[in-house]
């Protein structure tokens, strides 16, 4: 048996790793779009590094652009088969798959624009809409905790990762020559004690495990935490300074927890009277799907649904929906509060709020998760004077701020006990992907400490026989 890496390898976006079976089987572990890579990020997306074609199977742990987004692209090169995952995750990537196409088509028509004006050859989005709509079909949904057969002694079984709704750990078995080998792929762990989901559950002891290492090197903040410090920035920036406070989140997870938490502040009486818009059509789509699964949400907000039927909606909440209104709120010099994906900051109207916005001292640029290094997210963390912004340079001035306690991924005490219903002496080979390679060494030294024997850090398409 064999596993390759074709993504998320030393870096934290890409997601895809493929397992081949001794009979010639190839089952691809996620199907992710490389995010925030600068230069490289287009050549990444457009070179899969494997044969569409090859794949007998696809199984996705959870609806995430980096773990699902080269989905249509794969569809579009020849596979064919089934799109195994969760109910949930059906659900979103449906909605997601879409937006990522419209986002493509959007971008490809701006820079196109410019490279025509150039004599430049102009480029094409990796799909179109049509495109995306053609995955579809291929989602097999497949519930928690289902043994379900896949191919001729092939067993896949879905435990809840409680990193964003649907999210799970792929669990295989695999009978090879008449002996069972366990493999399970972590996807993207999530928080015990998360704000909204359930925490992540025990899986099988497994020989060969593949795990993400995002927070690998880090402790995170208490959750209780995060919405005294939004209230903090809310009331400093709006109330103090009469300023925009504006949040980058992404649509899935990030945008509905900020939501959740400005909800618990209105039923405590602490909410201020402003505007808090949601500037994102795809956030409005996916907190509609988020309520139709409240059997995933822990025991504490299937209590207070009992009392309060929307947990995330409260006074002053308004959705945007066409561009002409998201462009009037950068006209507007009144202080208000815009949540917009992305989360990164990378695409979509939030990296037009940041540039209308970052210049003028009374604002606040709020940071809410991870940003990949060279992400418009990741360059403001550590930029001091300017920023470049749609190729253009703009001083900074408003105020760069971060509430670290908020992160979707379990920092390394949260993976470890995800860990911890393994006995280390079975686990024959340990792989740490999904994560930057200075953390993941850190990380590998915690693991061994901790009695794991062989891990590895896989590099981009590295190989391992199993």
């Amino acid at each position: 048996m064999f596993i390759s890496f074709h993504g998320a390898a030393r870096t934290v976006t890409g997601s895809k790793h493929i397992i081949q079976t001794k009979e010639g089987v190839r089952i691809l572990l996620d199907c992710g779009l490389f995010q925030g890579m600068g230069k490289e990020t287009i050549q990444l997306n457009e070179h899969l590094g494997f044969d569409p074609m090859s794949i007998d199977h696809v199984i996705i742990s959870h609806a995430h652009i980096d773990h699902i987004g080269l989905l249509p692209s794969l569809v579009k090169q020849g596979y064919k088969g089934k799109v195994y995952c969760t109910p949930a995750t059906a659900s979103l990537a449906k909605i997601l798959l879409v937006d990522s196409a419209h986002i493509q088509e959007t971008d490809v028509s701006y820079v196109n624009k410019k490279r025509q004006k150039e004599g430049k050859e102009l480029v094409r989005a990796l799909y179109n809409i049509e495109e995306a709509l053609n995955v579809f079909p291929l989602f097999e949904p497949v519930a928690y905790e289902e043994h379900f057969v896949i191919d001729k002694g092939i067993t896949l079984y879905f435990t809840d990762c409680g990193h964003i709704l649907g999210s799970a750990a792929v669990n295989l078995k695999i009978i090879e020559q008449g002996k069972p080998v366990h493999i399970t792929f972590s996807g993207d762990i999530g928080r015990y004690r998360d704000m909204i989901l359930r925490s992540p559950g025990t899986f099988p002891q497994a020989e060969y495990i593949i795990i993400e290492s995002t927070y690998g090197d880090s402790l995170h903040e208490l959750l209780a935490v995060a919405t005294d410090q939004l209230l903090e920035h809310v009331k400093e920036t709006c109330l103090a300074r009469s300023g925009k406070l504006i949040i980058p989140a992404f649509s899935l997870g990030r945008t509905q927890e900020i939501l959740y938490m400005l909800n618990r502040l209105e039923q405590e009486g602490r909410l201020p009277h402003l505007p808090y818009y949601v500037d994102s059509p795809l956030s409005v789509k996916i907190t509609e799907t988020m309520k139709k699964y409240p059997d995933y949400f822990n025991a504490q907000v299937r209590q207070l649904l009992t009392k309060d039927e929307d947990v995330f909606d409260f006074t002053g909440l308004h959705y945007i929906d066409n561009v002409e209104e998201s462009i009037a709120l950068n006209d507007s010099e009144n202080p208000c509060v815009i949540i917009s994906a992305s989360g990164m900051a990378e695409a979509g109207r939030v990296k037009h709020h940041i540039a209308s916005n970052i210049s003028n001292a009374n604002n606040t640029i709020l940071l809410t998760g991870y940003c990949e290094p060279r992400s418009l997210g990741g360059r403001l963390k550590n930029c001091k004077d300017e920023v470049s912004i749609f190729g253009r340079k703009f001083p900074v001035r408003a105020k760069i701020a971060e509430i670290n306690s908020l992160s979707a991924h379990g920092d390394y005490e949260d993976i470890s006990q995800w860990l911890s219903c393994q006995d280390p002496r079975l686990v024959r080979k340990l792989f740490l992907v999904h994560g930057e390679y200075e953390v993941q060494q850190q990380f590998r030294e915690r693991l061994l400490r901790k009695g794991f024997k062989d891990i590895e850090i896989p590099e981009q398409h590295q190989q391992y026989i199993l």
